[in-house]
């Protein structure tokens, strides 16, 4: 009975500290909040910056086998406008919701948080345009960029430009405004970007995906263009294209995605006992992976 006592104790001492390690949270950030959910770690922290349309909510089936591999710390947000996250109410022009407000809301949020510095990001689509200024006004802080099919200003045409402008914008209503904003300002943005060099300092693993979408031929070829111009500029930058994945690459090829993540995690390591204890347990992770994934073609 007292053995089996201790064991009930125990395992309730361990639910809490598990359920410690998560922290979901509104950040006040000047009378509105960001909605962030942190998996708390040790080690440089993993910023993760979805696309046009999702909130943080896109990458929880990632998180918890890059935790376990990494053991650092994993932060996922909605923008503002997005998921739980709120509307600046004293900018009253569409204009001012635009990317650079976006950049000062999350830098100032992290800061809150106590991240704000050194930081490791994952983009997917238009979140590279947020990695990529991010990384701009913090070339000190940020040690790596893992770009999912990640917006390239390259591609980006004064045509291409007239099209965007051209397209209509959703509704404004109380529950649009983050994608209305996002719309309404994407020129501007493009615009904004185009004067924005990504930093040569950091290291970059650039993956995208070769399948062709809602593109004309010679814009398909463009874009496939201006990732291998993009990776070709730097020797600390490499491409991976996701062959036989879509553009949501980290739903089609998770595995290939986690081990981006890893490896570029792992690059930030200077301490080799770290790093031995990264790598043992990501190959213990493609183990079962396969074994898995063999389990399933079976079935």
């Amino acid at each position: 009975m007292k053995k089996l006592l201790i064991l009930i104790l125990l395992f309730g001492f361990h639910s809490l500290i598990a359920q410690s390690i998560e922290q979901d949270t509104l950040v006040n950030i000047g009378g509105y909040n960001l909605h962030f959910n942190i998996i708390k770690g040790e080690g440089i922290p993993i910023l993760f910056e979805s696309g046009a349309g999702d909130d943080g909510t896109v990458w929880n089936d990632l998180l918890k086998p890059i935790h376990n591999i990494t053991g650092t710390t994993l932060i996922t947000y909605d923008r503002a406008g997005f998921g739980k996250s709120e509307i600046n109410p004293a900018i009253q022009t569409d204009e001012g919701h635009d990317i650079i407000q976006g950049i000062e809301e999350l830098e100032l949020a992290l800061n809150k948080l106590g991240y704000g510095n050194d930081i490791i990001i994952v983009s997917h689509s238009y979140g590279g345009f947020y990695a990529t200024l991010f990384s701009a006004r913090n070339p000190g802080k940020v040690k790596y960029n893992i770009r999912i099919d990640s917006n390239l200003v390259g591609w980006y045409t004064d045509e291409i430009l007239k099209k965007i402008e051209s397209e209509n914008v959703p509704p404004k209503t109380d529950e649009t405004l983050g994608i209305y904003y996002l719309v309404r300002n994407y020129a501007n943005t493009v615009r904004q970007m185009r004067t924005i060099e990504f930093p040569s300092n950091i290291p970059v693993i650039d993956i995208w995906s070769p399948i062709q979408r809602h593109h004309t031929d010679e814009e398909w070829k463009l874009l496939i263009e201006t990732h291998e111009e993009f990776v070709n500029t730097e020797i600390n930058r490499e491409g991976i294209v996701a062959k036989g994945s879509g553009h949501y690459i980290f739903k089609d090829n998770p595995n290939l995605v986690i081990s981006a993540i890893v490896k570029g995690y792992t690059k930030t390591l200077t301490n080799n006992e770290e790093k031995l204890n990264v790598v043992s347990k990501y190959l213990d992770w493609n183990i079962k992976e396969s074994i898995n994934n063999k389990e399933l073609e079976k079935n």
